[in-house]
């Protein structure tokens, strides 16, 4: 069974690059209701939790640094099949390889500052979202 909520950021580089009103309005475009949405900082200590499945990696560094030099936008998403549909509107990571009209190959400028984030199965979305909304019944 496929979930009716996701959950989504806007990253620093497309905030940074005016990109938060068409992003949001092309979510919306999409038949995507924002149930939850702030405007926030990460710290080094959430970034590097939020991205924990990465500390292996050699990036892990650099996308640290990325989440935490500027404001992102969070949001919880809600809409039937809402994580492989929004997957669908994001694109793949890679915006040379996301399909056109997509947001990250709208707004991305490469695989690192990619735009935006969006959750990758249903468990996660519940995870991503009770980390960036504590406190809140979202999928009740």
């Amino acid at each position: 069974m496929t979930g009716n909520k996701t959950f989504t950021m806007i990253k620093p580089d497309a905030v940074d690059n005016g990109y938060i009103g068409p992003i949001l309005e092309k979510i919306t475009a999409a038949g995507f209701k924002i149930i939850a949405m702030k405007f926030t900082q990460l710290s080094r200590r959430d970034a590097q939790e939020f991205y924990a499945i990465h500390k292996e990696r050699p990036f892990f560094g650099e996308l640290v640094d990325f989440m935490t030099r500027g404001p992102i936008v969070a949001a919880i998403l809600e809409k039937d099949n809402a994580v492989e549909d929004f997957r669908a509107l994001i694109g793949a990571t890679n915006p040379a390889e996301a399909a056109e009209g997509t947001i990250r190959k709208m707004y991305a400028t490469d695989i690192a500052e990619n735009a935006i984030h969006g959750s990758d199965s249903d468990d996660n979305a519940a995870i991503e979202c009770a980390f960036h909304f504590s406190g809140r019944e979202i999928f009740s």
